[in-house]
């Protein structure tokens, strides 16, 4: 079928990804042209409407206004080479209560093509991940990354984990490994040009312009499939073809962005992984946190042989969760999880906080949805098999904040429990509940 029939780079796109799995050899040539207006158009409007503004001010609104026109000057820009990404907008988030996280916030031009190189990027390297790389990527996600792990502990002999923070990875990974790992692929040339700009457009933070030298703007639409790529060669693969070749048991390895966790069979080969993997990241300019990277004893043999040795059961915390050595009610083997005190504290204390700030500002009514929204997504990410007991925690704390500022939002305490108990049947919450069941083994 022509082009003309079909979205053209929809097609071309499809073709570039049937190469890619057919050869993971093939080299593209021919990329940035892609970056056409009905392509740029596309990405446009798949990008969020109502996400904070850039440096330049300007919104999606009022950038669809004259969308034509300022794809047109866009597309005449990058075709020129004269194309710049402005630096992005430097926010602080909050992070563990203590500290902050830093936050590019991109301008919409920005966004735009970010999404454009993203989406060709992806064509590309989704033929080439591994399948035990979860985070960042088209239909995975972070449930699937735990139940995998799952799988791996109960189905094989696992009997160690090692566990690896990077330090910094974000702010640390070099430009120039990057480059070189995406010239494996791509030798397009303004293509390879265009995504050095946006590495090197820097951030303004309190309106003075920081320059980057190292490291993946966070926050932008670019970053996580860069990071993906840059992992794929250091990690992945390695682990893959090489790890795996020079130990004696099994292992296997699995990855949500820069978190991961190894699952191994025998102590020696853990050991020799631990510290294969420090000269590794040492090797592309990474460092693993010498405190939160370890290996330890870990499987359905932990329980006894830690009470042999007068000692807790060892436990780890992947993705939120803390992972322990739990048993079905036939007293078979399995692996529990429940939300880390970590992160549960931290939830409690923000539903907590908002709920404070809501309570005088507007009535309600005119709150109460965002609030089944916040416990809808709080049992929608922490709702897994094993965890119910946090999740109720967790409502029946946000219920104790709820009526202890419904009461005070009058000099009397008029409402009582059991008033409040009525109140909430004529406006119901949503009720904790198991989202994702990991539990399909027969037991």
């Amino acid at each position: 079928m022509p082009y003309t029939e079909m979205g053209t780079t929809e097609l071309k796109l499809t073709l570039i990804a049937g190469h890619a799995k057919r050869d993971h050899n093939m080299q593209f040539t021919s990329l940035a042209h892609l970056l056409d207006r009905e392509f740029l158009t596309q990405c446009f409007y798949s990008l969020a409407r109502n996400k904070a503004k850039g440096v330049d001010n300007v919104g999606w609104k009022e950038y669809e206004t004259n969308l034509m026109d300022n794809l047109d000057d866009l597309i005449t820009r990058l075709k020129t080479k004269q194309y710049k990404p402005l630096p992005a907008r430097r926010v602080y988030i909050p992070k563990d209560g203590k500290k902050k996280r830093p936050l590019g916030i991109s301008a919409i031009e920005n966004k735009i093509v970010e999404k454009g190189v993203k989406t060709i990027l992806e064509s590309i390297y989704e033929q080439d991940f591994s399948d035990r790389s979860y985070g960042f990527r088209p239909n995975l996600n972070c449930h699937q990354a735990l139940n995998e792990l799952d799988d791996q502990i109960m189905r094989n002999p696992i009997n160690h984990i090692v566990e690896a923070d990077i330090t910094g990875f974000f702010d640390n990974v070099s430009h120039e490994l990057l480059m070189n790992f995406l010239k494996i692929r791509i030798k397009d040339k303004s293509m390879l040009h265009l995504i050095r700009k946006f590495l090197k457009a820097g951030y303004v933070d309190d309106k003075l312009l920081v320059k980057t030298t190292k490291g993946t703007p966070q926050g932008s639409i670019l970053s996580p499939i860069l990071a993906n790529v840059f992992l794929h060669y250091v990690l992945d693969k390695w682990f893959e073809q090489t790890v795996k070749n020079h130990i004696r048991g099994y292992c296997e390895l699995i990855r949500y962005a820069d978190d991961f966790v190894c699952v191994v069979q025998y102590a020696d080969d853990a050991e020799r992984i631990e510290k294969a993997l420090q000269h590794r990241f040492n090797r592309f300019e990474l460092e693993l946190h010498p405190e939160k990277s370890r290996k330890f004893s870990f499987g359905r043999f932990e329980r006894r042989n830690a009470k042999q040795q007068n000692r807790r059961a060892n436990t780890f915390e992947f993705l939120g969760f803390t992972h322990f050595c739990d048993k079905t009610r036939r007293g078979y083997f399995k692996v529990g999880r429940k939300t880390s005190k970590k992160k549960f504290v931290k939830k409690c204390k923000d539903m907590t906080d908002w709920l404070k700030s809501v309570r005088n500002l507007a009535k309600p009514k005119e709150w109460w949805e965002t609030l089944r929204s916040k416990l809808r997504g709080h049992f929608q990410y922490y709702g897994v098999s094993g965890n119910y007991k946090s999740i109720e925690a967790f409502y029946k704390h946000t219920i104790r904040v709820l009526h202890k500022w419904l009461n005070r939002r009058s000099q009397k305490h008029s409402m009582s429990w059991a008033n409040f108990n009525k109140y909430l049947k004529c406006y119901p919450i949503p009720q904790p509940k198991i989202v994702h069941n990991f539990y399909t083994l027969s037991m």
